[in-house]
């Protein structure tokens, strides 16, 4: 088997595709791809307008400073509240 040099598909391996487009497939076998309520509003907080440049500068100051502090009991509540939704979202499912 001999194979022809003049036929690339290495141009569809650089194209750029928009995420937020959704398109049907054109034939053949294709698997349709629900996304869960939950990676829906990933993307939604995903918004690059909340991003606050000066509360960054301002923590790494406070890090670089010694001045940063971590409420470790605040941050294992979350974790826990946040294992407990996804547990029991998972189970209503």
């Amino acid at each position: 088997m001999k194979i022809d040099s003049t036929t690339s598909t290495a141009t569809t391996v650089g194209e750029t595709r928009n995420r937020g487009t959704i398109s049907k497939p054109t034939g053949g076998n294709a698997a349709e791809v629900h996304l869960s309520e939950l990676a829906s509003q990933l993307q939604a907080t995903a918004d690059p307008a909340t991003f606050d440049a000066n509360r960054v500068t301002e923590i790494k100051q406070a890090i670089a400073d010694g001045r940063f502090t971590i409420n470790t009991g605040a941050i294992a509540d979350r974790l826990i509240t946040s294992a407990s939704e996804l547990v029991g979202s998972q189970r209503q499912a």
